[in-house]
């Protein structure tokens, strides 16, 4: 996990909503933001990650139940 990514996990308190989610949903996320060619798409996608963890009924904008 890149250091970035997992500092905002941290200082938002999401290290636990994103380490209960199954290992798919964890790779999906970090590799669909690694894919992101510009530095706002990439910033898009961390935001959208972390307002889904934090909801906790979307994932990749689609429903999702734990």
């Amino acid at each position: 996990m890149p250091s970035d990514i997992e500092a905002r996990l941290q200082a938002r308190g999401m290290r636990a909503a994103y380490d209960a989610r199954p290992p798919y949903q964890r790779n999906d996320y970090l590799a669909w933001i690694a894919r992101a060619k510009r530095p706002e798409t990439r910033e898009k996608r961390v935001v959208q990650m972390l307002d889904e963890l934090a909801g906790g009924t979307h994932y990749m904008k689609m429903k999702w139940r734990a």
